[in-house]
C-alpha cells in the first residue's frame, strides 16, 4: 500500500509563494504518475498538475504559468512550486499517485493512492 505524505502548506499573502512536497513510501514498483489536486470549501476536488515518471507535465489552465510541478524519482518525491498565489488558490491540496501511466491524468478517479492533504490559505 503506497503511503503519500504532503507538507509545505500554510498561510501566505496574495502574490507570495509556497512549495508543497509529497513523499511516497511503501511502494513496490516505480510510481509512474503523480499529481496534485485541490479542494476549496464547498467545491469539488479539481485537478492542478500532474507529472509522468520521465517528466512530462500537465497543468490546469487556472495555474499554468504560476505553478510548476516536478519530481525527484530517487527521493520518491513530487513538488509543487506555487508562485503569484491568489486568494482563489486557497484550498486543501492533495497529492495523488498511481503505478500506471495514466491516460487521463486530470481525472481524480484514475488515481489509486492519495495523501491526507495540506491546507493552503492565500490572504488578500
Amino acid at each position: 500500500q503506497v503511503q503519500l505524505v504532503e507538507s509545505g502548506g500554510g498561510l501566505v499573502q496574495a502574490g507570495g509563494s509556497l512549495r508543497l512536497s509529497c513523499v511516497a513510501s511503501r511502494h513496490t514498483f516505480a510510481i509512474y504518475t503523480m499529481a496534485w489536486f485541490r479542494q476549496a470549501p464547498g467545491k469539488e476536488r479539481e485537478f492542478v498538475a500532474a507529472i509522468r515518471y520521465k517528466g512530462t507535465t500537465y497543468y490546469a489552465d487556472s495555474v499554468k504559468g504560476r505553478f510548476t510541478i516536478s519530481r525527484d524519482n530517487a527521493k520518491n518525491t513530487v513538488y509543487l512550486q506555487m508562485n503569484s498565489l491568489k486568494p482563489e488558490d486557497t484550498a486543501v491540496y492533495y497529492c495523488a499517485a498511481d503505478y500506471r501511466n495514466l491516460d487521463f491524468v486530470s481525472s481524480d478517479g484514475a488515481y489509486n493512492y492519495w495523501g491526507q492533504g495540506t491546507q493552503v490559505t492565500v490572504s488578500s
